[in-house]
């Protein structure tokens, strides 16, 4: 492991970090997927890591 000091990093590394009710909230997820990610995550969790592990209904045309 190798530790790295904050004022050493470029200010450009930064990461967007999201509250997950407001993600859930943007992309119309259900309560239950807000539930999943919130447990699985905490409060906030990074803009990839929300992507990548929300789960969609698929949207049938009739």
């Amino acid at each position: 492991m190798e530790r790295v000091e904050a004022d050493k990093l470029p200010k450009r590394t930064s990461t967007k970090v999201w509250n997950v009710q407001e993600f859930c909230r943007r992309q119309n997820l259900c309560q239950k997927e807000e539930w999943r990610l919130t447990r699985l995550f905490g409060r906030f969790a990074t803009a990839s890591e929300l992507l990548h592990n929300a789960k969609r209904a698929p949207r049938w045309r009739y």
